[in-house]
């Protein structure tokens, strides 16, 4: 078992006290560096650094960041999912570790949609139904995962499809 134990630290964000959310930092009791390559192949992480090393993830609408002695989470609703996500990342990170000899590691990031890519299939109106401004500002959204297919009203069916066919080979959560 490469990670036994962490404390967590759970705050409000400071830019904005009122946020409702709740953000986490687990300070880890073992240097976990040698795991990252391997986890970011196993969980297809969004962004991979290699100085200093750490991995990223996109999920669920969270941000959820692994460095060799810390986990940094965003967004979270209350406690009970801080403890929630991070026993499942503790239990990840072992999991990968133990089969590591199967695992090929990856030291890049995964591939990103691009922006442009999407915004060829919108009907580029700027209707504003979506709740954006502009279609270039929804494809943006789109590409980051905050937004998908079914999120613009006057997307056709077969561009809805096509784009999430597109997405798809992202494995973007959306």
């Amino acid at each position: 078992m490469l990670l036994k134990s962490y404390r967590k630290e759970v705050f409000r964000p400071g830019c904005n006290p009122s946020f409702q959310s709740l953000h986490c930092i687990a300070h880890l009791d073992e240097d976990i560096a040698d795991v990252l390559p391997y986890l970011n192949a196993v969980l297809g992480g969004y962004q991979y650094t290699r100085e200093p090393p750490s991995v990223t993830f996109k999920t669920h609408g969270k941000l959820i960041t692994v460095h060799p002695r810390q986990i940094a989470v965003n967004a979270l609703k209350d406690e009970s999912e801080v403890d929630k996500i991070l026993e499942w990342l503790k239990g990840e990170i072992n999991e990968t570790w133990e089969k590591r000899e199967e695992i090929e590691p990856r030291f890049e990031s995964a591939p990103k949609p691009r922006v442009i890519e999407i915004l060829r299939l919108l009907p580029k109106t700027n209707c504003r139904e979506c709740g954006q401004p502009t279609c270039m500002v929804f494809a943006a959204q789109v590409a980051e995962g905050g937004k998908g297919p079914g999120d613009c009203p006057l997307l056709s069916e077969d561009n809805k499809q096509k784009l999430a066919t597109y997405l798809g080979q992202f494995q973007l959560d959306w």
